[in-house]
């Protein structure tokens, strides 16, 4: 089942249930997803693309999150939390910190990288082997890690 199907069938059972903050969450994800197959000019898009849309929905409600908090706004940091959860249920299986760093380790001796230099080519190697499996920060960190060694 695709993630729309998936979606559409939670968003019908969000509505008998009367959970409006979990309509409201997939409403905005099917929006964006919708936007992004007309951007596109396509019919329907693979399961990479909707996972790049979730993955930059999650990161956004992030940053919305941090910012939330440093401005003690507690009423909001509640409500970008829950948006959070709702849209982490939809997401691929995370992996943990020791697969992260395994893949850090395997792609750093793939590029043949030695220093902080070869940033840029670690980064841009590993990132589509974690896409929506992990967040882009913490693969940096493990990289700069592993870089200083």
């Amino acid at each position: 089942m695709t993630l729309l199907e998936t979606l559409n069938q939670d968003m019908k059972q969000a509505m008998k249930n009367k959970d409006k903050q979990t309509l409201s969450v997939i409403r905005m994800v099917k929006a964006s997803i919708q936007n992004e197959t007309i951007k596109l000019g396509k019919d329907s898009l693979s399961e990479d693309e909707e996972i790049s849309i979730l993955s930059r929905e999650v990161k956004q409600r992030k940053d919305s999150l941090q910012e939330f908090k440093s401005a003690s706004r507690d009423d909001l940091v509640q409500q970008v939390e829950l948006e959070l959860d709702i849209l982490q249920t939809y997401m691929p299986k995370q992996f943990t910190d020791e697969e992260l760093e395994a893949i850090v380790k395997l792609t750093i001796e793939e590029v043949n990288a030695t220093s902080k230099k070869d940033m840029g080519k670690v980064m841009s190697a590993i990132m589509p082997k974690v896409k929506g499996k992990a967040d882009g920060s913490q693969i940096n960190k493990l990289v700069q890690k592993q870089l200083s060694n």
